[in-house]
């Protein structure tokens, strides 16, 4: 195309991508007038100002306003600024549709009524502060009256969910799951029953006190690894390998609250252990024998939902129990 060659609204036309009648319209509205006019008064347009109508269209396809656009070409803005206010606009919108779709996705889930659909709308609405009340009210609920070891309660809150602040359209669809179920009563007396039966016998409250849990989630891990690492080289639990590991990672775990290693000790902790997977037993049998998922109605529900709002997997429990506790039970046993 030769720069200085002008050519006429019908070659503008087709050379920037816009109908004659559009070209024609932004002259009349003065964002793109034409380069010259003819001897006829036709209107005749030049490299710079095709160019121009290309911006209009590439603008206007995106949705930007015709005061915006005229701004620009004016020199009132740049185009960084324009394109930048313009997508803070689009996010903005799209933000808003995504917390919709999970509001209408829900509802048709669940089958909601009119009043449910004002809840999710004001759920999907609500400030951080206003999502940290809920998980706090929940907990306070939970922990009203609620036999388990002191301090096993805090760390159960310390699991909650944190909306991001550009949340995909499964993130908001998890939070309000989780927000509307967190508010029902009966979920709070599931919840509650569920950690009372588990963690307030003998066994429970040894697994649920401060000092096992902070030893296995924080002091105690290399050496749990190093368990784990005989178990997965195919080690009998009364190997000797076994056995050294397993009796260095209880003489630590004693060691927290200043017990001696005894044999009772060893045969308790191997209970606590053994009685881990009867307990996941139990719960899926109980599973099994349910329209629905029992564990999932409970803490697991909470905590699956959790995970789906912050955006990570739920973690699957591989730990070898059966095989620890028969490394931990008193080498005794076997005489």
């Amino acid at each position: 195309m030769n720069d200085q060659q002008p050519y006429p609204i019908g070659d503008a036309a087709r050379r920037s991508g816009l109908s004659v009648s559009a070209v024609r319209f932004y002259a009349d509205a003065g964002i793109v007038e034409p380069a010259y006019l003819s001897q006829a008064g036709h209107r005749l347009y030049d490299v710079d100002t095709i160019a121009r109508l290309e911006l209009v269209r590439t603008l206007r396809e995106l949705d930007t306003d015709l005061n915006e656009i005229r701004r620009l070409l004016e020199g009132g803005t740049t185009l960084h600024e324009l394109l930048t206010t313009h997508l803070a606009i689009v996010e903005r919108q799209e933000r808003t549709l995504r917390a919709r779709r999970a509001v209408l996705r829900t509802l048709i889930k669940q089958g909601a009524t009119t009043a449910q659909a004002d809840l999710m709308h004001k759920l999907v609405s609500m400030s951080d502060e206003e999502r940290e009340q809920v998980i706090d009210d929940f907990w306070n609920d939970i922990g009203e009256g609620l036999d388990v070891p002191d301090g096993f309660l805090d760390r159960l809150r310390t699991m909650r969910p944190v909306l991001p602040a550009d949340p995909t359209a499964a993130q908001l669809q998890a939070w309000i799951e989780l927000a509307d179920l967190v508010r029902d009563p009966a979920f709070r007396d599931e919840v509650r029953t569920y950690l009372h039966q588990t963690y307030s016998t003998d066994v429970g409250r040894d697994i649920a006190s401060p000092s096992f849990q902070d030893f296995m989630y924080e002091s105690g891990v290399g050496l749990f690894e190093e368990v784990l690492a005989a178990h997965r080289a195919g080690e009998s639990p009364r190997s000797p390998w076994a056995q050294k590991t397993i009796t260095r990672f209880m003489e630590a775990a004693a060691g927290v609250s200043n017990t001696p290693l005894t044999h009772h000790i060893r045969n308790r902790l191997a209970d606590a252990y053994r009685q881990i997977p009867d307990i996941k037993l139990q719960v899926a049998e109980e599973d099994a024998a349910s329209e629905g998922p029992v564990y999932d109605t409970t803490h697991g529900r909470y905590l699956s939902l959790v995970a789906a709002v912050n955006g990570t997997a739920p973690e699957v429990d591989t730990t070898p129990y059966d095989w620890i506790a028969e490394a931990m039970r008193a080498p005794t046993d076997h005489t």
